[in-house]
């Protein structure tokens, strides 16, 4: 039998494994995307004269374009599929992108405001990025690797930083900040051209066997979920509210609304922290940036693999996803002890900490994949999104007013420290059992 197996196993396909590195690119240039104003935002905000309040609000405008667009994108990916959605996302995205090197060309208010509309319009095209790869992940993914799979695309927002930071900081430090933005959104376009020509549903793929889609399917897998009724009419206003009324789902929701308060501090005051507060130069900001990343990549990885590990020991979904995620929130709160050293080696590694915890804990998204009802997962994944990006609004802003009431970032760390900690508490005693949600017929 073991012989049978292993020759099966030698004759299965291994196409998921390359969609899910493709979700991984894709979402490593999207946080490339959205850091580009933080690894500018010393420079832009000294030549546009901003203040840390108004800094604030200008990393806050991605936010609430892509909080508000979460549930239409979800319908859009419902509606019309995971591959053409997701195309002219990353294609748009990357055009706006690209726009904001060119407000260098205005001065004062007019500045300011475009650089606010484009912020707010990248947010809107990226939208639907998440919730697709949610999509794609349980497509393709049987339910004993979905936890490994989405912890690796989701990794991509730290890789991000890894790869992109030291990048972008020699960009801005050689050749301006404008040209931060050049490049990446340039970089975004050739993605998204690739994108179209390889990515395709588990039914349509050339390179797929019988085999590997029995295996992905028999496991649990949704391979026609943008087949039938879900792609042609989409999920219907009921289905929201029935999500809406989910007890698991609102825990798992206030959840990622904590956990992304780490990352939003991480995406935009992160640099400007280790610049004004710290003493480093753009540059030096910009390599020091990738090993909290780095440590928040690896963590990632290992989060997705700690929990798969669990669901195949104990066939408990539920202990699966939570250890994890609680574990990693408790941890994520070394951040707060960045107010109590003087090193720069000690901030770093205390950062680096924070984010291997939090990397450890960042498995929503295979939550998303496991309890999205079949007829409406992108709407279910755009609610998730929607709730947890809340965060990329309120930080900044609550950052940037804590710095300039108190004129130091120690107030603006236990502040996401505690974010942390309410995470914690989200998934031990709000969420209960993690399971497929079933949708009452309306």
């Amino acid at each position: 039998m073991t012989v049978t197996i292993a020759a099966v196993e030698a004759k299965r396909s291994r196409v998921r494994i390359f969609i899910v590195l493709m979700l991984f690119i894709v979402t490593t240039v999207n946080y490339a995307d959205r850091a580009t104003l933080s690894i500018a935002g010393a420079a832009l905000s000294k030549e546009l004269q901003l203040d840390p309040v108004a800094l604030g609000y200008v990393f806050s405008a991605f936010g609430w374009s892509y909080v508000a667009a979460q549930v239409p994108g979800g319908w859009l990916l419902d509606r019309y599929g995971s591959k053409w959605v997701y195309a002219c996302s990353i294609l748009i995205w990357s055009v706006f992108t690209f726009m904001q090197g060119t407000i260098g060309f205005f001065a004062g208010g007019t500045a300011i405001v475009l650089l606010f509309a484009l912020r707010f319009l990248v947010g809107l095209a990226e939208a639907p990025s998440f919730p697709a790869n949610a999509r794609i992940v349980a497509a393709w993914f049987p339910s004993n690797e979905r936890g490994t799979a989405s912890a690796f695309f989701n990794s991509g927002q730290y890789f991000a930083t890894v790869l992109f930071a030291p990048l972008m900081g020699w960009i801005a430090h050689d050749f301006g900040w404008r040209y931060v933005f050049f490049v990446m959104g340039a970089v975004g376009l050739v993605i998204g051209l690739i994108w179209i020509m390889t990515i395709h549903g588990p039914k349509d793929h050339p390179g797929v066997n019988s085999i590997e889609f029995d295996y992905i399917k028999d496991g649990g897998a949704l391979v026609d979920m943008d087949a039938g009724q879900g792609a042609q009419s989409g999920p219907k206003w009921d289905h929201i509210r029935q999500l809406l009324g989910n007890r698991m789902m609102l825990g798992v929701y206030l959840g990622q609304y904590c956990i992304n308060a780490l990352t939003y501090f991480f995406l935009t005051w992160f640099p400007v922290y280790l610049v004004k507060e710290r003493g480093l130069t753009i540059l030096q900001a910009g390599f020091v940036a990738t090993l909290p990343a780095l440590c928040g990549f690896l963590g990632g990885v290992l989060g997705g693999v700690i929990s798969d590990v669990i669901l195949r020991k104990t066939n408990s979904l539920t202990l699966a996803r939570k250890i994890p995620i609680v574990g990693g929130m408790l941890l994520s709160m070394a951040i707060i002890g960045c107010n109590y050293v003087d090193g720069q080696a000690f901030v770093v590694g205390l950062m680096a900490l924070a984010f291997f915890g939090k990397g450890i804990g960042a498995l929503g998204w295979a939550v998303v994949s496991d309890t999205s009802p079949k007829e409406a997962g992108g709407v279910s994944g755009g609610l998730f999104n929607m709730f947890g990006n809340l965060s990329s609004i309120t930080t900044p802003i609550i950052v940037g007013y804590i710095l300039s009431a108190t004129g130091s970032f120690n107030g603006a760390l236990v502040f996401i420290g505690a974010n942390a900690l309410v995470a914690a508490v989200a998934y031990l005693f709000v969420v209960g059992k993690i399971e497929r949600v079933q949708l009452q017929p309306s």
